[in-house]
């Protein structure tokens, strides 16, 4: 579990699969490509269940301190086909948005990915459009890496958004800034 000044953030489990399928049939999900698909939304959350049990690490389910009410999905990602590790997220309670809640759980999330998983780099996939997300990942020090592996995904273009280790500071070398 990680705790931030708000926060928890913790394994998910079965019983967040309400709020995910909630968020998943709005049209707020329509960048998920699940929106009003219920097959494809359970899918989606047993991928979250399931890559917690291969990998040993996975998004991570946000709640309030003192509640357990899923707001949000932020963590570390790597599927087998993604050609790069993520820092993923997604806010499965609209109340829960613009209230900074995704960016106080990315950045417990980065601490983790550094200090636990010790990974030597991270991206985020942004869908094209998605100026929220985008905002999020230059507000987490991020930067477009035009020159990086895209994975596929039915029906989206996607960008990636490379997060500069703590060490290196804002500038993330010049085979990005090219």
């Amino acid at each position: 579990m990680i705790e931030t000044s708000r926060l928890h953030l913790r394994r998910p489990v079965p019983a967040d699969w309400d709020a995910f399928r909630d968020f998943m049939m709005s049209d707020r999900a329509a960048i998920f490509g699940s929106r009003g698909n219920l097959g494809r939304a359970f899918r989606s959350f047993a991928a979250e269940l399931g890559h917690w049990e291969i990998f040993g690490f996975g998004m991570f389910t946000v709640t309030p301190k003192g509640e357990d009410r899923a707001l949000a999905l932020v963590g570390p990602w790597n599927p087998p086909d993604w050609p790069e590790r993520e820092l993923g997220w997604m806010v499965l309670d609209g109340a829960a948005e613009g209230k900074g809640i995704a960016r106080e759980a990315a950045e417990g999330a980065l601490r983790h990915i550094w200090t636990v998983l010790n990974w030597p780099t991270v991206v985020s996939y942004i869908a094209e459009g998605n100026a929220r997300s985008v905002a999020l990942a230059e507000r987490l020090g991020a930067v477009l890496d035009p020159l990086a592996e895209v994975p596929e995904v039915a029906g989206q273009t996607l960008m990636v958004y490379r997060h500069p280790r703590p060490e290196m500071g804002p500038e993330i070398g010049p085979e990005i800034a090219a």
